[in-house]
């Protein structure tokens, strides 16, 4: 077992209300926030963060006039973000800067950072909570922490660029999408050991976990279509058609449909899959390269972040059209807001 450990080791989950208390006894708290650095005061009842991963810095937008009310340096690289199990955080992935950012959903403040995390590129608790995976893209291998304690427990290849990965409802695997040698791996995590690797279609990028835990749905880039896969067989039993480079898997939050960004240089689209049909029952025209998703909580709007155009793209569902674009920095990435739609 590696020895190699964060310099502090914290609880994720406890970092809201250990910040929250310094704050209380600390009136010069000296965590940078985020807003100050912009000269906004307080604020809008609702934000979403958005990363521009080749300038470094997130976007703050107000969701209620879609507004960008702040843009701020982070780090190097920032690709991905996700929230912690009770959304009291946004992690914030700092790829060539090795450390987590953690912000407050709610203001856009800076909580915390932890070093040392090599390389993270795409992040994943377990869905038990117990564990924390970071995929090292460009190192070819995934880092598995203790998320308690946040204490490397393993540390394993991963041949050719892991990129998106998924959790089986058990929290006994994970999958890795492996991008350049087009195969899911799959990682006991009870042994933390490599348990098989499986080839798939040319250059598979997000994944994600049907709601029954039957399937492996996964985005393959290199031919525009979704592959679904009996995990416990390790046999693709379907391939179904979205648009050009199918890239990343959202759910919508009832239950039974995902959506799926066709990452398109020329044009852009996303498909809502039917995961109850396996079939495409909807799709809708999205300009600049749509990329990583968030849904509202009420259901009404679908975000999108356009890696080619600079932009974040809200589409409303009611009418199946793009309802506003909004100017952000180069090659946004991951985007969120605390109102969102339930992650199944």
């Amino acid at each position: 077992m590696p020895s190699e450990s964060i310099a502090s080791p914290v609880n994720l989950f406890m970092l809201t209300d250990i910040i929250r208390r310094i704050r209380f006894t600390a009136a010069c708290a000296c965590l940078p926030l985020l807003l100050a650095t912009t000269g906004v005061s307080a604020a809008p009842p609702g934000i979403a963060i958005a990363l521009n991963s080749a300038d470094g810095t997130i976007s703050l937008i107000d969701t209620e006039t879609y507004k960008v009310i702040g843009k701020t340096p982070v780090c190097k690289e920032p690709h991905h973000l996700m929230p912690t199990p009770d959304d009291k955080s946004v992690i914030v992935a700092c790829s060539a800067s090795n450390q987590l950012v953690f912000f407050d959903p709610l203001t856009g403040k800076e909580q915390r950072r932890i070093r040392n995390i090599s390389d993270p590129y795409q992040l994943g608790f377990s869905p038990d909570n117990k564990l924390f995976v970071s995929n090292s893209l460009r190192l070819d291998r995934v880092d598995i922490y203790d998320a308690f304690d946040v204490k490397l427990k393993a540390r394993l290849h991963a041949p050719r660029t892991p990129s998106h990965m998924a959790f089986d409802a058990a929290s006994e695997f994970v999958f890795i999408t492996l991008q350049d040698s087009s195969e899911v791996m799959a990682i006991n995590l009870k042994t933390l050991k490599k348990e098989w690797v499986m080839p798939v279609g040319p250059t598979p990028a997000g994944i994600v976990m049907s709601p029954d835990n039957r399937y492996l749905l996964v985005a393959i880039m290199g031919e525009g279509y979704v592959e679904v896969i009996d995990w416990k067989a390790q046999k693709t039993v379907k391939k179904v058609p979205t648009d050009t480079a199918a890239h990343n898997i959202h759910p919508r939050g009832d239950g039974r449909h995902y959506f799926v960004s066709n990452r398109s240089v020329s044009g852009g689209s996303i498909s809502l899959l039917d995961t109850q049909t396996m079939t495409v029952v909807q799709k809708y025209d999205v300009p600049g390269g749509p990329d990583d998703m968030e849904v509202r909580a009420d259901g009404k709007e679908l975000w999108a972040t356009a890696r080619f155009a600079r932009r974040v793209q809200v589409i409303d569902l009611t009418t199946g059209t793009l309802k506003t674009s909004i100017p952000v920095g180069s090659s946004p990435h991951g985007v969120f807001f605390l109102n969102h739609a339930a992650r199944k």
